[in-house]
């Protein structure tokens, strides 16, 4: 079993920054990629950014250029520095750790919850 464990969310105003964290332990043998999603009210899980083993970035639309997705391969930590926050970032920040050989198997965090409010 894996565990995922996020923290640094936060309630924070209009332009100001964030920088989530997620670590993973346990039965970790090849972690192929990590990454971040959120969820608002309402609204169904997205990908906000992911960052694969070879160091190949993915970012959703909305936050490119604000956003940056960096990796620690010797801590198995993931981060997710957020500047310039809107109102419309504001949801539950999901960590995902995915792993696997032939199969993969994708394991969650708890969730932290980013608020931008003035």
């Amino acid at each position: 079993q894996v565990h995922v464990v996020e923290s640094g969310g936060g309630l924070v105003q209009p332009g100001e920054s964030l920088r989530l964290s997620c670590a993973a332990s346990g039965s970790i043998f090849r972690i192929v990629g990590m990454g971040w999603y959120r969820q608002a009210p309402g609204k169904q899980r997205e990908l906000v950014a992911f960052i694969i083993s070879g160091g190949t970035t993915t970012y959703a639309d909305s936050v490119k250029g604000r956003f940056t997705i960096s990796r620690d391969n010797a801590k198995n930590t993931v981060y997710l520095q957020m500047n310039s926050l809107k109102p419309e970032d504001t949801a539950v920040y999901y960590c995902n750790v995915r792993q696997g050989t032939w199969t993969v198997s994708d394991y969650w965090g708890q969730g932290t919850q980013v608020t931008v409010s003035s």
